[in-house]
């Protein structure tokens, strides 16, 4: 007998997909101009002043993480880089005619798309994924998770206000029924033509086994090196700006620093000016114990203020309870020193190093634990220490002298797409290493005519080996 409650979901997400798929067909005939007003009133939905707070509040009330300035913040700053970064981009049509090659390329829709988006930012990270998919004449179906169903919700109907001023399909862009379980999200993902999973390693792997084309991203852990010819001051001013932001919810927010030797007592310093405090050997126990109970990050530290954090372990310094940043002190890495991993939390790991190479190793070593793939960062003057984390570490993002968490999701400053899920490559199991962009969401038609042949002789490509090699 089949199961009624599976054949029941199955039907309630066939009834979305078909909708979104009636809806698409129609995006699918959107001129250029049109799928740009598209993607502006989806944008607009999330940038308008009033209706960015409303968003950043209902996430904070309802998931209990991050903070609602820094919140309005990043829906605000992510939002506008994006539409910085789509504007006069092409996403239907001909993208590109290569005479020489006798190839035109044709950009086209990849159909229906699951977005499956995170707690942590349940306004940013679902608006970026959905204005990405409808300037390519997509369709798209939310799956948010329990706690930040309220916020997409919110914006779903924030978006299909705006939809309605231009005429465009409400259909284009839905969400599961709440309460979204995981038989719902499992088979909306079946069900779909793209799986785009920001969030836990579970839906990750939920996206990449559901026999979907999917896009999924890593785990976070990011390691920064501070070397002997660090700007210290601006390097403790980047770092702490990045790591408290929205009480440390991004994946790209600092996990440990590993400051070399010769300037460790000065960088300490000047994170302490900046709002860190170091806690003594009996703190950290005690941070320990509450942090990772038997050996995993607590949910009742994940996102909150260092007040909060203290609170729950019982901390009382006044100086902690008033610091903006709690820092440990370390030496090694592993399940065995679990702050060498990722804490989601206004809480910072120091490691002294001898010199680069000992930094290296340390970097090396916590990635072995937890993070690889994702990102890295240094603070230098010495550009051989730069190539060397790019030639060498198995990471797809090596950050240069800016607050991780603002830079690695693109910036104004710098030349990454804005994005809040950001490919980690093979190393961290993905299947792509770039920050998610409009491209991802397009399939591209070849037209390929005939050219001029260019065969060479066997002479012209094996000659020198086989004279080398006398073959």
């Amino acid at each position: 007998m089949p199961d009624t409650a599976l054949t029941s979901t199955a039907q309630i997400v066939a009834t979305l997909v078909a909708r979104a798929r009636a809806a698409q067909a129609i995006a699918a005939r959107y001129t250029q101009a049109q799928l740009d007003e598209l993607a502006t009133a989806a944008a607009w939905a999330i940038m308008e002043p009033a209706r960015n707070r409303m968003l950043a509040e209902i996430a904070v009330r309802d998931t209990g993480l991050g903070n609602v300035p820094d919140k309005i913040n990043k829906n605000h700053r992510k939002t506008l880089g994006l539409m910085r970064d789509l504007q006069g981009a092409i996403s239907t049509g001909v993208l590109r005619d290569i005479p020489e090659q006798g190839i035109t390329e044709i950009a086209r829709p990849v159909g229906v798309v699951c977005a499956v988006v995170p707690s942590t930012n349940p306004g940013a990270t679902p608006a970026n994924n959905i204005i990405n998919a409808l300037k390519c004449a997509n369709a798209v179906i939310l799956s948010p998770s329990p706690k930040g169903a309220s916020t997409s919700a919110k914006l779903l109907e924030y978006m299909h206000a705006e939809f309605a001023r231009i005429g465009a399909p409400p259909d284009l862009v839905q969400m599961l029924p709440t309460p979204v379980t995981k038989d719902s999200s499992s088979e909306l993902m079946k069900q779909c033509d793209l799986v785009v999973v920001t969030g836990s390693q579970a839906n990750v792997r939920a996206g990449y086994s559901s026999g979907t084309p999917a896009l999924g991203v890593g785990a976070g852990n990011v390691a920064v090196i501070v070397d002997d010819s660090a700007d210290l001051p601006d390097a403790a001013a980047k770092i702490m700006r990045s790591k408290i932001f929205d009480n440390a919810t991004s994946c790209s927010s600092e996990n440990s620093l590993i400051i070399h030797n010769a300037v460790y007592e000065r960088m300490l310093a000047e994170l302490t000016r900046a709002g860190g405090v170091v806690l003594d050997a009996a703190e950290k126990h005690t941070l320990q114990q509450a942090m990772f109970p038997r050996g995993h990050l607590s949910s009742a530290v994940t996102a909150q203020s260092v007040a909060r954090i203290c609170a729950v372990a019982g901390l009382t310094r006044p100086e902690v309870v008033g610091a903006k940043c709690l820092m440990v002190e370390e030496t090694g890495t592993g399940e065995a020193y679990p702050f060498s991993g990722e804490k989601l939390s206004p809480v910072m790991t120091l490691y002294r190093a001898q010199d680069f190479n000992h930094a290296f190793s340390l970097l090396r070593a916590i990635y072995d634990y937890m993070g690889d793939g994702h990102s890295c960062g240094i603070h230098t003057a010495n550009d051989a220490h730069i190539r060397r984390l790019g030639l060498e570490m198995t990471v797809c993002r090596v950050i240069v002298n800016q607050a991780h968490a603002i830079a690695n999701g693109g910036s104004f400053d710098n030349g990454l797409p804005f994005s809040l899920t950001m490919g980690c490559g093979t190393w961290g199991g993905n299947s792509f290493s770039d920050n998610l962009n409009y491209r991802h969401f397009m399939n591209i038609t070849r037209i390929v005519r005939p050219i001029e042949p260019r065969e060479p002789s066997v002479d012209d490509l094996f000659g020198s080996y086989r004279a080398k090699y006398r073959a």
